[in-house]
């Protein structure tokens, strides 16, 4: 097993030290897990065909589902996927937060076919919890592409993480570095919500309510 941080208790100084360290691991292909605004995830470069493999692996998860990536803002999602007049409008309002989109992709694109399980479609979330975000915007300030693989840091089907402690005790296989912010806030996924086309649909409903969404769009 990975090393494994906790960060509860420590100065700024050293958790900023720590979070430097994650991103150098990132950068050099390395697998790492870390708190997200709900579950724990275990992620890294997006860009790295190796990490994509190993990741399917890790979670023994068919390689015909895509993962979902977190970035840092608006700004590096555009780099990736297209947007719509409406998940323009929503990325507004819920990023950072907990809504994620699939959206049609760029092309060509700088991720590999491989993480969208070759889907002409992407999922994307800028997340707010301050840990990942810290490490997304450190990825971009570096020069490298703002975002990694988030997906939940458990075995596909069996119930998710919320604490770096119980990653170490769920998933045997080795993931280099562990980032232990605490305890998951939220056992609620994120809402997920297909915005390909102009009239949304609803994929997962979770923190964010369907009605809440109407509300928002029909203002």
């Amino acid at each position: 097993m990975g090393f494994l941080i906790k960060l509860a208790g420590k100065e700024l100084k050293e958790i900023e030290f720590y979070l430097k360290i994650t991103v150098e691991n990132i950068i050099e292909g390395k697998i790492i897990a870390f708190p997200t605004d709900s579950v724990y995830g275990i992620g890294g470069d997006p860009q790295n065909l190796d990490v994509i493999n190993r990741i399917y692996d890790i979670k023994f998860r068919d390689r015909s589902k895509g993962l979902l990536l977190l970035v840092s803002d608006y700004e590096e999602a555009t780099r990736i996927a297209e947007f719509n007049d409406i998940a323009r409008k929503l990325a507004i309002k819920y990023w950072p937060g907990q809504l994620t989109m699939i959206l049609k992709k760029k092309e060509p694109c700088i991720i590999p076919p491989e993480v969208t399980a070759f889907q002409n479609t992407i999922g994307l979330r800028v997340p707010e919890n301050e840990i990942i975000l810290s490490i997304l915007h450190l990825l971009k300030a570096e020069g490298h592409f703002g975002g990694i693989i988030g997906t939940s840091a458990n075995y596909s089907g069996e119930p998710p993480s919320i604490s770096g402690e119980e990653v170490t005790k769920k998933i045997l296989s080795p993931i280099d570095f562990i980032i232990d912010g605490g305890k998951s806030k939220s056992k609620l996924p994120t809402t997920i919500v297909d915005c390909t086309t102009q009239k949304i649909k609803f994929l997962r409903i979770g923190e964010i309510s369907e009605e809440e969404v109407a509300e928002y769009l029909s203002e």
